[in-house]
């Protein structure tokens, strides 16, 4: 997968900038953080801290997940937004296109995760040694053999969202590691992070940042 690392070359969507917080849309097919290698040195962070030098990081989406990303701009805020995520204090709303028609319209996924070692960066379900992972989800509409549907993380595990729906039996379109056949045929992931919400950490008021999905 990484061999063929080739990330778009957008210029920086800056959703929300101010003395603490940074907001940036990051475009699917690009690294959060550097991978291992050279070639995998361009990722979103080292684009951010070219324009924002002070910027630090504070989450990850995957590579091939768009959407709505915060950086830190003081060692203050890193902290305060990183005791957010710990302590599930942030809200997250996906959008996701995912393969079959999803039934009932809502309902929550409650499977605990873990990594499958001998695939890895492959998750799987374990009932035994997994850690906690939660996902509510609401269906916005059914095409022909996909649904669209809203995903509320209620955890922050690796790979939850995409894991959890292919336990449910509707791989998201487009996965490269969870996909086969039919779901695979999709221009990318089909996953896009749309909302995050957070307390600001001058003062704790409530913000919530969007992204409009690009799919």
């Amino acid at each position: 997968m990484s061999d063929d690392y080739n990330p778009p070359q957008d210029p920086l969507v800056v959703i929300h900038a101010d003395h603490h917080l940074l907001l940036v849309d990051k475009p699917a097919g690009l690294l959060s953080v550097p991978g291992k290698g050279e070639h995998l040195a361009d990722c979103l962070l080292a684009r951010v801290q070219k324009a924002f030098p002070e910027a630090l990081l504070v989450h990850r989406l995957d590579r091939d997940t768009s959407g709505v990303m915060v950086f830190a701009l003081t060692q203050q805020a890193q902290r305060h937004l990183g005791l957010q995520f710990e302590k599930r204090q942030t809200k997250k709303t996906y959008v996701a296109q995912v393969h079959g028609h999803l039934e009932p319209k809502d309902g929550t996924v409650d499977l605990p995760l873990i990594v499958d070692w001998p695939s890895r960066p492959r998750q799987m379900v374990c009932h035994d040694t997994g850690k906690e992972a939660i996902t509510d989800w609401k269906v916005v509409r059914y095409s022909d053999d996909q649904t669209r549907v809203r995903l509320f993380p209620k955890t922050g595990r690796s790979h939850q969202l995409r894991v959890h729906m292919l336990a449910m039996g509707h791989p998201i379109m487009g996965d490269p590691f969870y996909a086969t056949g039919d779901a695979l045929e999709a221009p990318r992931l089909m996953l896009h992070a749309e909302t995050l919400q957070l307390r600001h950490p001058d003062g704790g008021k409530g913000m919530r940042f969007t992204a409009k999905c690009p799919f």
